[in-house]
């Protein structure tokens, strides 16, 4: 049986990884894709936990969260195809017509 600090580790690398990626890259495509290495870095810590702890709540809770993110990717590729057919780029610096 695999140890609960390696699921916590590669977890934690994993969410690292997403947020160093969110933060640094100026592509909307690649934030979202680091986005969503985030949330999986969050379900792997939920499922683990639940496992370990013998109760079924973290594994429930993690289906809940991947049926919401499913919902916010297909709004997000909505809006990411509205911006492109607007402006030709996909660059956050260059898109500015968000704000108010």
């Amino acid at each position: 049986m695999v140890p609960l600090s390696w699921y916590i580790s590669l977890s934690a690398i994993l969410f690292i990884i997403g947020l160093c990626g969110a933060l640094c890259r100026r592509n909307v495509l690649i934030v979202l894709m680091c986005l969503e290495l985030m949330l999986s870095a969050v379900n792997i810590n939920l499922v683990a936990f639940s496992y370990f702890l013998g109760n079924l709540g973290g594994q429930i809770f993690a289906i809940f969260v991947i049926t919401i993110t499913a919902a916010e990717v297909a709004v997000a590729l909505a809006i990411v195809i509205a911006l492109m057919r607007h402006k030709a780029t996909l660059k956050i610096d260059e898109l500015r017509i968000m704000k108010g």
